[in-house]
């Protein structure tokens, strides 16, 4: 049994009786040196910091010490972006028992009279910048957890860059400590490094966003069809309207992983991201400029965990995690390109094959009468100008096709007649 306990800024002297208990009992405490330094000088345990980078030593040590009374110092609530959900993932075999301790969001919450159950949560710790940018939307209110002293002055210049100057920025430091600190500014008016009061940033922060648009702000919304022009692209795009109704057939759920066949600008699987922080994409993009493209895309959209392949479907799929849907917008007509992908689709997950040449219809056609699914024609008329006047241009129609990978499926009655 690895006992887990939560411990605050302000050390012994805020822990619950059952967090004294356990670490009292323990014969080895495992923790960052900042957390053993908190400890009492009379604990009698052995005391075991962790490795940097913690990954590299985790499960090593726990297994060195196995035959001993163990214990282990989690910052604040030791399963929110902490060490019993690392614990969980990397030695899912040791049973864990925890101790919880109130973590820095219920007390920066408490500090700042917001609702939890209203606040979007994100961490640096470990996470590029961008992957705030998702949450920058007028009238949210955010909090991050830091990751060192510089963490401030780097969300305020991506505040500022994404048009939200006027947001106002409050760093909560070492809460419940007896030097907690709080300042509090509009992005605009915080300084490029430190503090407002020219100190220096404590690594152990809080920062607390309420997001107020400027003039120019910058304005994504969280539904499917983000503006063509968010893009950064070469005429390879899934279009607005088209791109809206793809993410319709694809369907995400949190948790579910896409594979985005064909990337282009990687617009439907940073699309699929945006819709649940749990929700995982891999894009698959042959050619090397457009792949980088698609980095660069997925970080100004704040999805930089997608994940980016450089290869040719359908080889440069071999290997990859099963996916929950996929898509296919670009090769559909290559060889063995809808099979490898028919064959790599989990049973109950979806299929979704956007393509505008003949060729590539014949091979949807072949497709669908092994397979079933429905058929659908997207034809997309914008106005614009003739002349002195105004009319009608259509875009290139899409054919759309939309299966879902059943067991024992009946061909026949998944057909259209």
């Amino acid at each position: 049994m690895l006992r887990v306990v939560g411990i605050g800024a302000d050390g012994w002297a805020g822990l619950s009786p059952p967090g004294r208990e356990a670490l009292t009992t323990a014969q080895v405490i495992f923790g960052s040196d900042r957390q053993l330094e908190l400890l009492p000088p009379e604990l009698a345990a052995d005391r075991v910091a962790w490795p940097t980078p913690l990954l590299a030593g985790l499960t090593r040590l726990l297994a060195e010490h196995a035959g001993r009374r163990r214990a282990v110092l989690a910052s604040g609530d030791p399963t929110l972006y902490g060490i019993a959900s690392t614990i969980a993932r990397f030695a899912p075999d040791v049973t864990q028992a925890i101790v919880p301790h109130p973590s820095s969001i219920s007390l920066a919450c408490a500090r700042l009279g917001w609702a939890q159950q209203d606040v979007e949560v994100a961490s640096l710790v470990a996470r590029p910048l961008q992957t705030l940018g998702r949450l920058i939307q007028p009238s949210r209110r955010i909090l991050v957890l830091a990751q060192g002293a510089d963490s401030p002055a780097q969300v305020a210049g991506l505040l500022r860059e994404r048009g939200f100057g006027p947001s106002q920025l409050i760093a909560l430091s070492n809460l419940e400590a007896k030097n907690e600190q709080r300042a509090e500014r509009t992005a605009d008016e915080w300084p490029e490094a430190g503090w407002p009061d020219g100190t220096s940033a404590e690594p152990l922060t809080v920062l607390g966003i309420e997001c107020v648009p400027g003039p120019d702000a910058v304005r994504l919304p969280l539904v499917p069809g983000l503006p063509d022009a968010a893009y950064e692209n070469d005429g390879q795009l899934t279009k607005r309207h088209v791109r809206a109704l793809t993410l319709s057939s694809l369907a995400p759920s949190p948790g579910e992983l896409l594979w985005d066949v064909g990337g282009g600008a990687g617009s439907i699987g940073i699309e699929w991201l945006r819709t649940h922080p749990a929700c995982e994409a891999v894009c698959v993009e042959h050619d090397p400029e457009r792949a980088a493209r698609i980095e660069r895309n997925a970080g100004e959209l704040g999805v930089p965990r997608l994940e980016v392949v450089t290869g040719r479907a359908p080889q440069a799929l071999a290997g990859l995690p099963t996916p929950d849907a996929i898509f296919i917008g670009g090769g559909a007509g290559a060889d063995g390109m809808i099979d490898a992908c028919w064959q790599a689709l989990r049973p109950g997950g979806r299929l979704v094959v956007n393509v505008t040449t003949v060729e590539s219809e014949q091979a949807v056609y072949a497709a669908r009468a092994l397979h079933g699914g429905e058929l659908t024609r997207i034809e997309i008329t914008r106005a614009a100008p003739i002349g002195r006047y105004t009319g009608w241009r259509p875009a290139m129609p899409v054919t759309q096709w939309v299966v879902e990978k059943t067991a024992n499926r009946d061909v026949e009655k998944g057909i259209d007649q």
